[in-house]
């Protein structure tokens, strides 16, 4: 079998630090309620009864300021004062951290020479996008094209932004539903766990040190 030539990556939880630990943790330093914070977030993103509006933020159908208003309701704060939707998304994704050890990895790819995409389904536009000419050749938010993981069309676009075939594209993602998605049109899905095994699988795959 053939070395893969393309890697495309997640961005939070690849990129950032975990999300369900960060966010957590910073749901605490907020002063909400955890466990229903939690549960809002799991039914946001798990298919759970406020999935429509997860959903509808990563195909663009639904504002940012129309769910931060839908998290400030749902959500509670301990000291019984309002939570505040305004700047709640923007809040969010402050708390994320680089993980500039998989951000190398990018960076050393395409310096081998394998081609890099950004793919991720857009919690709004707060990215930190310093780096992103030097490591990506492409990059695909869901907000932007009208398709989010694990829609099959996705995977195909992304590859063809490429020139590639799916086959040879490796998709690493720390959700397992995005990584089945992948795997079904053709490409080598990585489950992102932790960094070091990350890593290794990386090299094995493209056969270079990544590091």
């Amino acid at each position: 079998m053939n070395s893969p030539r393309c890697l495309i990556s997640d961005y939070g939880g690849v990129l950032t630090s975990p999300i369900g630990q960060t966010w957590r943790s910073w749901a605490q330093i907020e002063g909400l309620d955890v466990e229903l914070f939690d549960s809002v977030m799991e039914q946001l993103c798990e298919g759970g009864e406020y999935a429509e509006f997860g959903a509808g933020l990563e195909l663009g159908s639904v504002s940012e300021a129309e769910l931060e208003q839908h998290l400030a309701r749902e959500l509670r704060r301990l000291d019984g004062q309002p939570v505040l939707p305004d700047g709640l998304l923007a809040r969010l994704w402050a708390a994320l951290r680089g993980e500039p050890d998989m951000v190398g990895v990018l960076r050393r790819a395409r310096q081998h020479g394998i081609g890099t995409v950004l793919l991720s389904n857009s919690w709004g536009m707060g990215y930190d996008r310093a780096e992103w000419e030097q490591l990506f050749d492409a990059v695909v938010l869901s907000g932007d094209v009208g398709m989010r993981k694990p829609d099959p069309r996705i995977y195909r676009h992304t590859a063809a932004l490429l020139q590639a075939e799916t086959a040879e594209c490796v998709f690493i993602d720390d959700l397992q539903i995005n990584i089945r998605g992948a795997t079904a049109v053709g490409m080598i899905g990585v489950h992102h766990v932790e960094v070091e095994s990350s890593i290794a699988e990386l090299e094995s795959l493209f056969g270079v040190p990544l590091r």
